[in-house]
């Protein structure tokens, strides 16, 4: 075809992206749908997001309801004799009928009893369950509110501002957390180790290392998001109103940042998670409670992993269950929430 009888060339013949015809059965769904009514429609379709939400209820289930359904199959964390549930001359191991692998499986103990000391496995791994998401959840949260505050106020106000924030941001990036967490866990330690509630102190203070090493990352992207929005008409146009910078921020701007702000949360959760158990695996996270940390901790004993495995990798497969399930669920997150995904 010459180019005398060409069409005139459009944008959309420029790209690679398909046109659709806005008469077809898919424009029709979407029309008059919210970004985030169509996002949580792309989820619900995707098979693996499904799977990995129906995997995190499960956990979030077990967390928050750990006491009744260690007392649906008549469990606790009470501590028993140990005579009654091992036995002592077989290294500490569980007796035959305290379950498996050593005896059958019995409703009195469905994952069996720990070596030596007798404890019910599954009322561990339930409140381990519990402390995990809690710890992780509670960090998330305040991570996730001071990055999106100082991201909102470095992108938005800029100059000295933009400056002194992002020099506090790359400072906080060269810390790294185990360090803090080895630096910090003596003094805490120390200081609060004969304290009644050293248990919740301990936890507090993991959080708050948690938290002030993680925000980071969220602010970054926060910071250039409103970047770009910054100069957009709406925003001019509120300012030319007098609308107070407040009001612009958390009124006009951060509505315009859920999709970011769910993916970071998305992600950030099953790295506190891991890190939780990282630490408490190290002897400087929870110490002093229950988790599944210091559970993988007891199990990683070579005799225990010989003669009785299920010790081990209960916890462990908890854990990488758990975070692998959030890091899937937050990829489809971010999938479902970008409109140029072709997923």
């Amino acid at each position: 075809m010459s180019a005398e009888t060409a069409g005139p060339e459009t944008l959309g013949s420029l790209t690679d992206e398909p046109q659709q015809d806005p008469n077809s059965q898919q424009a029709k769904e979407i029309s008059g749908k919210s970004p985030m009514r169509i996002a949580m429609g792309r989820l619900a379709r995707d098979k693996i997001a499904v799977v990995c939400a129906v995997i995190v209820l499960f956990f979030i289930i077990c967390a928050v309801f750990a006491g009744p359904i260690s007392s649906l199959f008549g469990v606790s964390l009470e501590t028993p004799l140990a005579s009654e549930r091992v036995d002592g001359l077989n290294n500490g191991l569980p007796k035959p009928e305290t379950g498996p692998p050593n005896g059958s499986f019995t409703w009195e103990h469905p994952m069996g009893v720990a070596p030596r000391t007798g404890e019910d496995n599954l009322a561990y791994w339930l409140y381990g369950c519990r402390v995990s998401l809690l710890i992780a959840t509670s960090a998330t949260v305040f991570a996730s509110l001071l990055g999106i505050v100082v991201g909102l106020l470095a992108g938005f106000l800029g100059g000295a501002v933009d400056k002194v924030l992002s020099f506090f941001i790359d400072m906080f990036l060269t810390i790294p957390y185990l360090l803090a967490a080895l630096t910090l866990a003596p003094i805490i330690n120390e200081r609060f180790s004969l304290s009644d509630n050293y248990g919740t102190i301990q936890k507090f203070s993991l959080v708050i290392v948690l938290a002030t090493l993680g925000w980071m990352g969220t602010a970054r992207l926060i910071r250039g998001e409103v970047l770009a929005l910054r100069e957009r008409e709406f925003v001019q146009a509120a300012r030319v109103m007098g609308m107070p910078t407040s009001r612009i921020l958390f009124k006009e701007l951060l509505p315009n940042l859920a999709a970011p702000i769910i993916i970071s949360v998305s992600l950030m959760l099953p790295a506190f998670v891991a890190a939780e158990a990282g630490l408490a695996y190290l002897g400087i996270g929870v110490t002093d409670g229950i988790s599944w940390g210091q559970t993988i901790l007891k199990g990683t004993n070579l005799t225990f992993f010989r003669e009785y495995p299920q010790y081990l990798w209960q916890p462990l497969l908890g854990v990488v269950a758990l975070v692998l399930a959030l890091n899937l669920l937050g990829d489809a997150l971010r999938d479902a929430l970008d409109p140029k995904t072709r997923r």
